[in-house]
């Protein structure tokens, strides 16, 4: 007996074609795709971190919040970003 999850799985299975392989250089299109926007990351995070230390040391407490707001948004942002151009690679 199978559970619903399972069931679920298999109908997904069926109803979505299977995607073809992705070419070489797709691939490495992908990889370097991640490590832009894994650099483009870092970069943000280490300013906007340094940012949030300035505001602490100087106990402004709305400006950290509204730093660490900043911070999650710019990382869903690029998250979303990275996401749409690697599916566009996929696509071909």
């Amino acid at each position: 007996m199978k559970s619903a999850y399972e069931l679920a799985m298999e109908r997904l299975d069926r109803s979505e074609p299977k995607g073809r392989a992705l070419t070489p250089a797709q691939k490495a299109r992908l990889a370097e795709i991640d490590a832009v926007y894994k650099g483009r990351w870092a970069e943000r995070e280490i300013f906007l971190k340094s940012q949030i230390e300035t505001s602490l040391s100087a106990g402004d407490p709305d400006a950290v919040d509204q730093l660490r707001q900043q911070l999650a948004s710019e990382k869903a942002r690029l998250e979303e970003e990275c996401e749409d151009e690697k599916e566009r690679v996929r696509r071909g």
